[in-house]
C-alpha cells in the first residue's frame, strides 16, 4: 500500500514536469539517494529524487467496524491503520545544473498546490486500496532540516518536505463474525 501511494503520487508528478518542459525521459525516481554502500545511487543524477523519510500512525479516530453483508452480523477483525507518510522531494542537480534542482522543486511545489488532492474523482488510475491522498507542506526548522539531512546524506539538496495523510493500511483480515446486537423481542400472553 505505501509504495503504490508514493508510485502514484510520483508518477502524476513527473507526467505534469515532462508535459510541462516536454521533456521525454522520466525527471521524477524513487530511490534512496545514498546506495548502501554510501556511495550517490547514479540512477539519481539530474533527477527530482522522492523518498519516504517517516511512516506514522495518524492520531484521528478509527471506524468502527462494518457489518457484514445482510447487516446481522458484525465482521470482528483488525481495524484498518491510518498513516502518515513523510516524503522528500529533493532536486539532484549539480554544478551549472543548480538552477534546475530549483525549477523543479519551484514547479514541484506549484503542482502540489494546485492539485493537493489524489482521489478517485481525479485519479482514476489509483491503486483501488486507496481512497484518498492529501499532501501538505510539512515545515522544518533549520535545526531539524540540518539533522534530517545528516541522517540521509550528510549534504543538503534543494528539496521539500510532504506530509501524505489518509493512507489506509488494512490488513484485510477477517477474525470471526459475531452477532450484532438486537432488541430481544418479548412474548408476553396476557
Amino acid at each position: 500500500m505505501i509504495d503504490a501511494a508514493i508510485s502514484h503520487i510520483a508518477s502524476q508528478l513527473n507526467q505534469h514536469l515532462k508535459g510541462l518542459f516536454e521533456l521525454s525521459e522520466d525527471v521524477v525516481v524513487i530511490s534512496n539517494i545514498l546506495e548502501q554502500d554510501g556511495n550517490v545511487a547514479s540512477h539519481i543524477n539530474n533527477k527530482l529524487v522522492v523518498f519516504l523519510v517517516n511512516i506514522e500512525k495518524d492520531a484521528s479516530p478509527q471506524r468502527k467496524p462494518n457489518s457484514a453483508p445482510g447487516g446481522d452480523r458484525l465482521v470482528a477483525g483488525v481495524p484498518p491503520s491510518q498513516l502518515n507518510l513523510y516524503l522528500m522531494f529533493a532536486g539532484h542537480f549539480s554544478g551549472k545544473n543548480y538552477p534546475e534542482a530549483l525549477k523543479f522543486i519551484s514547479n514541484t511545489i506549484a503542482y502540489f498546490q494546485e492539485r493537493p488532492v489524489f482521489d478517485r474523482q481525479n485519479s482514476s488510475d489509483m491503486d483501488p486500496r486507496i481512497d484518498k491522498l492529501m499532501l501538505d507542506i510539512e515545515n522544518l526548522n533549520l535545526k531539524d532540516l540540518g539533522a534530517l539531512w545528516g541522517a540521509l546524506s550528510g549534504k543538503y539538496l534543494p528539496s521539500i518536505l510532504y506530509k501524505v495523510r489518509m493512507v489506509t493500511v488494512d490488513a484485510g483480515e477477517v477474525k470471526k463474525p459475531t452477532p450484532s446486537l438486537k432488541t430481544p423481542q418479548s412474548s408476553l400472553n396476557h
